[in-house]
């Protein structure tokens, strides 16, 4: 018998003192990529220490699958990205809640339109109140002193629904043509 043991999830304090923040920019091919900055307010260090408080993102950074630095490859994470509706959520393996992302429109197209984003995690504080300025000091230091840890986030692959027309998606009608759609199912057929 064999054991797989699993990292335990981040616990509540962590989640609810986690602050992110959302912009568009260049990978290193030079195509266009969302990112997602993710890092802790003050309040989780208060009454602990730095070293705790980093722990706590490490762990984090652990039940995302593994974070690296910023000079090894980065790696492909699980898919934990979930778009319902408007919103954009970062599922975190073993947590009771997903973290909404701050997001535009833009961003979210872009996310929709690659299916990814890369996920830069903060071990230093940075209040969610803090400024474009105050962000790109923030990542400038980060990445300067080694302090953040980088990974690949998806979407999940889309699933067709078995009950569901892949041509029309159950309208009932042909999306090229407006006209009843030739594929599908009795199920689809629109009922008079």
């Amino acid at each position: 018998m064999s054991i797989t043991r699993t990292p335990p999830g981040p616990e509540l304090r962590l989640l609810m003192s986690l602050a992110a923040w959302t912009w568009q920019g260049s990978g290193p091919d030079g195509r266009e990529i969302a990112h997602i900055l993710i890092t802790h307010t003050t309040a989780l260090t208060d009454g602990s220490t730095a070293v705790t408080a980093e722990d706590r993102m490490r762990r984090l950074s652990a039940c995302l699958g593994g974070l690296t630095g910023a000079r090894e490859v980065i790696p492909e994470l699980k898919p934990c990205l979930q778009l319902v509706g408007d919103y954009v959520l970062l599922h975190i393996p073993g947590a009771s809640r997903r973290l909404r992302l701050p997001t535009r429109r833009p961003w979210t197209e872009l996310v929709t339109r690659t299916g990814q984003a890369i996920l830069l995690l903060g071990f230093d504080p940075l209040p969610q109140s803090a400024g474009a300025a105050r962000l790109d000091a923030y990542l400038d230091a980060a990445l300067a002193g080694d302090r953040l840890l980088f990974g690949r986030v998806q979407l999940p692959p889309p699933t067709p629904s078995a009950d569901v027309c892949s041509t029309c998606g159950g309208s009932g009608t042909d999306p090229i043509s407006g006209r009843a759609c030739p594929d599908c199912s009795l199920h689809c057929r629109l009922e008079p």
